[in-house]
């Protein structure tokens, strides 16, 4: 454990030293986004549902610092609880869709033959289906509700997943160290869980960031076409659709909830991106 450990500290300060400004502002962001979140009951001013004045589209004051929406709620206070809605759902998407992507593309790749056949074909009939018309027919016939819109999104996430997950298991499971393993005796579990996931978990950290940032466009595309998130509850999405009238007055309360979505899915990237190109620049010493 105490090697585990020093290898653990030892790839954190060369990621530190590898991190450029732009990439340190991106991931300083994506945490502070985290933490307002996570602390949203306690930091945001008002309730989320809290109506503070007649005045719809209120312009920024000392006691509404971006103003009110239009119902005269306060925006900065909506904001902070729709991050949370927003990463609250994103996360739990992304990591189901994960473990049911990775778990079946790793088992795929290592069955191979006609279960691998089977697997992928189904794979790509799921794929072939258009993403959010999918997801129209799934939430207009069971009702939007957050077990619903995870069910949903995450299913079609994981084609996604499983196609990455399967390409990744299958370079790895013909490489010379997964062949001793099997001259060895070692099964296919064993195999999965020693050889090919750690081999793997750096493309697939860096498509989690991918899969993450598409959950919240995703999310949010759903709740502006008033399929995802149902007020009084609020999420970016759900901002945007609600205040698109601000735009007529000269407001600008609509545009704060587009930035976010748009600042977490740039600093998202730029950070995924990052992750890949270090992981590029070590193969060649690796090999």
């Amino acid at each position: 454990m105490t090697a585990r450990a020093a290898g653990w500290r030892w790839q954190l300060r060369e990621a530190a030293r590898d991190l450029t400004p732009g990439v340190a502002l991106a991931l300083a962001f994506l945490v502070a986004v985290a933490v307002v979140g996570l602390l949203a009951p306690w930091i945001a001013p008002y309730g989320e549902g809290q109506i503070l004045t007649n005045e719809s589209f209120e312009p920024p004051s000392a006691a509404l610092w971006l103003g009110s929406d239009y119902l005269g709620r306060d925006v900065l206070s909506r904001l902070i609880y729709g991050v949370r809605v927003t990463l609250f759902l994103a996360l739990v998407i992304t990591f189901l869709s994960f473990l049911a992507g990775v778990t079946l593309g790793f088992l795929s790749a290592a069955h191979g033959g006609r279960t691998d056949m089977a697997m992928s074909r189904l794979n790509d009939a799921m794929l072939s289906f258009p993403a959010l018309m999918l997801a129209l027919i799934v939430i207009n016939s069971l009702g939007s509700s957050f077990p619903v819109l995870i069910c949903t999104i995450a299913f079609i996430d994981m084609t996604r997943v499983f196609r990455v997950a399967r390409a990744l298991a299958s370079d790895i499971m013909v490489m010379d160290y997964v062949e001793a393993a099997v001259v060895r005796g070692e099964g296919k579990a064993w195999i999965i869980w020693h050889e090919v996931l750690p081999n793997a978990l750096t493309p697939l950290a860096a498509e989690f960031g991918i899969r993450f940032t598409y959950a919240i466009l995703f999310i949010s595309a759903l709740s502006f076409l008033g399929l995802g998130v149902q007020p009084p509850q609020s999420d970016l999405g759900v901002m945007v659709k609600e205040n698109m009238q601000a735009l007529l007055y000269g407001a600008y309360t609509t545009l704060y909830p587009a930035l976010g979505i748009a600042a977490i899915a740039v600093s998202m990237n730029v950070f995924v991106d990052w992750l890949l190109q270090r992981s590029s620049a070590k193969l060649p010493d690796e090999i």
